[in-house]
């Protein structure tokens, strides 16, 4: 693992290449409505819970990490856009889309409210820290 000196986002590879900004949490979500950011805090309660996990800001999203990046976050419109990587496609009424990306899956789940981040969600997001960990 390697932090980043200028952004102080954690990378699996030394000098990663990434974007390397004044980003923060409250820049990314500064335009978002209440509801979207309080169901960003009840993801980020439950799965900072989950060690090793770092939280960083980048450009429009915000990225969580284990051994690698394993959980994006972007605010939209009106929901989140919550993103996570296993190594087979979940057939899952939850998860709105899936995208094979070098021999892995990202699956996204769209949240809006903070209810939302129930033992369903939870579980899902578990898979991909899981996946993360043994990559």
């Amino acid at each position: 693992m390697w932090t980043c000196p200028k952004c102080e986002r954690v990378f699996k590879s030394v000098n990663q290449s990434h974007y390397c900004g004044e980003v923060t949490l409250d820049d990314i979500f500064a335009k978002s409505p209440d509801h979207l950011l309080l169901a960003f805090d009840a993801i980020l309660q439950q799965v900072m819970m989950w060690e090793p996990c770092t939280v960083g800001a980048a450009r429009k999203s915000v990225v969580f990490a284990n051994k690698t990046a394993w959980l994006i976050v972007k605010p939209m419109a009106k929901q989140l856009d919550v993103k996570f990587y296993t190594d087979s496609p979940i057939d899952h009424a939850r998860v709105k889309r899936i995208a094979e990306y070098r021999g892995k899956f990202a699956h996204h789940l769209r949240i809006a409210h903070e209810d939302e981040v129930n033992s369903e969600v939870l579980e899902l997001l578990k898979e991909g820290y899981d996946f993360a960990m043994r990559s």
